[in-house]
């Protein structure tokens, strides 16, 4: 086989995935979840043969049309790739006695398709068909355990708000199209990068198009108030969780990436990220320390993280906003899948004492001031350090979320039992920070290099995000080491409510489109009031 071949074999994986869900969801038969194993395998083979292929021979991909062959996208469908192998492994097991299983698996590979072909084409109508499909395939893996009312009630709203964000991305690209006078999007990005180099402004026709992009972005990410479903479908199958969590809600982020220069350029759609997805990022950080649940904490600790995904575009940093979605994806899936085992991990840490605790009144001891100014300024000493050393100029405010969240680590090592040594604190410190640097710098050459309008450090933006990361800053230390104050609780009762924000959004979708519950779960909850004993004299 050529080398030529080789090089455009990758697009045969959504193709595959596409026939293999269409074959496999045929009939119900015990080997489906072989045959899909065995299929996911193949195909993650394919991918690790030709990739290196693949990324070196550009010139042929480049003159594809309907393929667009960058290391953005190839990373992309890397990433469906050991996503897919990974889940329909696990699914083998996890899903295994379970009904309707070749339902399952149709509907897992036709997303899986349907998100390979949308990171892998330079079409926009072919872009929109896979961002549809997306969400038309995923619905039904959300509504998989249809007697339960809570899913039912997710995938409802999910689909409803799925519909704004497919007609703001219709819209989008129609007015792209009325634009450029072209379908294919390394046109539009050229074209867009020249006038960016050019000096001229964005027309109204792009600055709204630029609007509708990350209006899209926000819904797909499930930022505030458009949270709601994402916090409810962990009713639906573990993998289902992991795969809406790890391959699909981090699309914004690459719809985002795909159309830089066009949303960079847009200041009302650059704020619009920046005042949305913060404030998402603030109030869902603080919620997830209210839950109990592992899946319902993984779920918020989602919204958070995107949202951070989201305003480190808003701040012109696009190689964390890559770095950030690679990094979310695996931990994750992770995380979902071995969520069985998170209570026990739990349990044990609160087994073996790892806290120290005041022999007098029993309790975890309370970090005094010294050890909060230890433990801030050996991690702005690191950060200044690492970054001077590396010569970043971008938005400072990145590196004060690390100088703040690497507070809290060494807070946590001065507290423990046996706390370490400055020293050693302050060289662990610095070690996190270099690879954090390194990681990336090293992204930055992942990404094409676009001249687009930077966000200074000390800027308004970069202001913003600051504030925004103090305030998590403080308002975590408050809820975790000063729960006793009034004025702790009442934020800490607000906060496990969601602070009331999904409340008005259900009432709406439901009186716009009300839906019904289950019949047969109706009947489980009358049948089983019935049996449990009368509190009534």
């Amino acid at each position: 086989m050529s080398l030529l071949a080789l090089s455009f074999l990758p697009i045969f994986i959504p193709f595959a995935l596409f026939f293999g869900g269409w074959y496999l969801g045929r009939k119900d038969s015990k080997a489906v979840a072989q045959k899909a194993s065995r299929l996911s395998f193949f195909l993650l083979i394919i991918f690790l043969t030709t990739f290196p292929v693949s990324y070196f021979f550009t010139d042929a991909w480049q003159s594809s049309n309907l393929i667009r062959h960058t290391t953005l996208n190839q990373i992309m469908l890397g990433l469906v790739t050991v996503m897919g192998w990974v889940l329909i492994s696990f699914s083998r097991n996890y899903m295994a006695g379970q009904a309707n299983l070749n339902r399952y698996y149709r509907w897992l590979m036709f997303t899986l398709a349907s998100v390979a072909i949308t990171v892998t084409t330079n079409h926009l109508v072919i872009f929109w068909l896979g961002w549809l499909g997306i969400s038309l395939s995923l619905n039904n893996l959300l509504t998989f355990y249809a007697d339960r009312p809570r899913a039912i009630l997710a995938a409802h709203k999910k689909f409803m708000l799925a519909r704004v964000a497919e007609l703001s991305l219709f819209s989008a690209f129609a007015l792209l199209y009325q634009q450029y006078d072209s379908l294919y999007i390394n046109t539009i990005i050229d074209t867009a990068v020249a006038q960016s180099s050019a000096g001229l402004a964005l027309h109204w026709q792009e600055q709204v198009a630029a609007c509708l992009i990350a209006l899209a972005a926000l819904i797909k990410c499930a930022q505030l108030p458009f949270h709601g479903w994402l916090i409810q479908v962990v009713e639906s199958p573990t993998t289902v969780s992991a795969l809406l969590h790890a391959g699909v809600i981090n699309l914004g982020g690459y719809l985002l990436l795909l159309f830089t220069p066009v949303v960079a350029q847009s200041s009302v759609a650059i704020w619009l990220l920046l005042v949305v997805a913060g404030l998402s990022t603030l109030a869902s950080a603080l919620i997830m320390t209210t839950r109990i649940s592992v899946k319902v904490r993984l779920a918020w600790s989602t919204c958070a993280q995107m949202g951070l995904m989201l305003l480190e575009f808003a701040l012109g940093l696009y190689e964390l906003v890559l770095l950030h979605l690679l990094a979310h994806s695996f931990y994750k899936a992770y995380s979902f899948l071995n969520s069985g085992n998170a209570v026990n991990d739990a349990i044990r840490l609160r087994l073996s004492s790892a806290a120290k605790v005041s022999p007098l009144t029993n309790k975890a001891v309370i970090p005094n001031a010294k050890t909060w100014l230890i433990a801030f300024t050996l991690s702005t000493a690191v950060v200044m350090i690492v970054r001077t050393t590396f010569g970043f100029e971008s938005a400072f405010s990145a590196w004060w979320l690390f100088a703040l969240a690497q507070t809290i680590l060494i807070i946590q090592w001065r507290t423990c039992e046996h706390p370490p040594s400055i020293i050693y604190t302050f060289m662990m410190g610095l070690m996190l920070c270099v690879v954090y640097a390194a990681l990336k710098f090293t992204t930055h050459y992942a990404l094409p290099s676009y001249p687009t309008h930077t966000v200074q450090a000390f800027s308004l933006a970069d202001i913003w995000a600051m504030v925004l990361f103090s305030l998590l800053f403080l308002l975590s230390a408050l809820l975790h080491y000063q729960v006793r104050w009034r004025a702790v609780r009442r934020l800490s009762i607000a906060l496990f409510a969601g602070l009331y924000l999904d409340e008005w959004l259900t009432r709406l979708v439901l009186k716009f489109w009300p839906v019904t519950l289950p019949v047969r779960t109706k009947q489980q909850h009358h049948e089983t009031t019935k049996n449990q004993p009368s509190l009534k004299p």
